[in-house]
């Protein structure tokens, strides 16, 4: 895994290497003094938001300095436990977090979001509503049941009796998505920020909220953290005023 600059977004099943690269506490860089040098486990889902959220933390915040790894919440609970060197941790489900409580401080919700169907640009086969998924000629690609979006996957299509047989099942949202732009999928269950940050590529289909799920982000900081005042600085800042804009004007709903 490659971690890069501060608010640099990066896509990573490992986190157990030092993090020298962005350098420690009272370090120097271009003659200032640096602080905090944060490491943030996040959700898929958050890939895009966090670029612009951690770019504002560290405006608002001069000389802190944040680095990101994304990846499927299960995939971070793991990195958690095999003790990664990080600071804080944001989920897309309770559930994740909630399995984490001797390993994080008390988590706060920061966001909340919901699921679309994901298809091809232009919905060349006229999918409209979940029942769709069930047509044995359509490619449907979902997430794996252990992944948050997954479960919310199962929860809606199981309420409605919706037996879907997928062509995969992956390991987070974004290669959910990535399948459908790139044609291997007909459709996929996503959330709608996801779609919406594909809109060019890929359509969303509304799920109804009578029908849908509703996905939490619960922010926490790390036991381990050699920052914890900066970490907890980090996630209280997540659900004030300038956070929750940039969450909501990703199309997030509000916790």
């Amino acid at each position: 895994m490659t971690l890069r600059r501060p608010a640099t977004a990066v896509l990573s099943a490992v986190l157990l290497v030092p993090l020298a690269a962005c350098g420690g506490d009272g370090g120097k860089e271009d003659g200032a003094a640096a602080g905090p040098a944060l490491t943030v486990l996040a959700a898929s889902s958050l890939t895009d938001v966090f670029e612009t959220a951690g770019a504002a933390y560290e405006k608002d915040h001069p000389g802190a300095r944040i680095t990101f790894s994304f990846a499927g919440s299960q995939e971070l609970a793991a990195q958690v436990r095999q003790g990664a060197p990080a600071d804080a941790l944001v989920t897309a489900d309770a559930k994740t977090m909630d399995g984490l409580r001797a390993e994080t401080g008390k988590p706060t919700v920061i966001a909340k979001n919901r699921l679309v169907i994901a298809v091809a640009e232009g919905n060349p086969e006229k999918v409209d509503e979940l029942e769709d998924l069930a047509d044995r000629k359509l490619k449907v690609v979902l997430a794996a049941p252990e992944v948050p979006v997954g479960r919310y996957s199962e929860q809606i299509l199981g309420r409605q009796g919706i037996e879907v047989r997928p062509v995969s099942e992956e390991p987070n949202v974004r290669a959910v998505l990535s399948k459908v732009e790139l044609g291997e999928a007909d459709a996929g269950l996503v959330y709608r920020t996801d779609a919406a940050s594909a809109e060019d590529k890929v359509d969303a289909v509304a799920i109804p909220d009578a029908r849908n799920a509703v996905a939490e982000y619960p922010a926490a900081t790390l036991k381990t953290s050699k920052r914890s005042e900066a970490a907890a600085a980090f996630v209280t800042w997540l659900s004030g005023p300038e956070a929750r804009k940039i969450l909501k004007e990703a199309g997030f709903q509000q916790p």
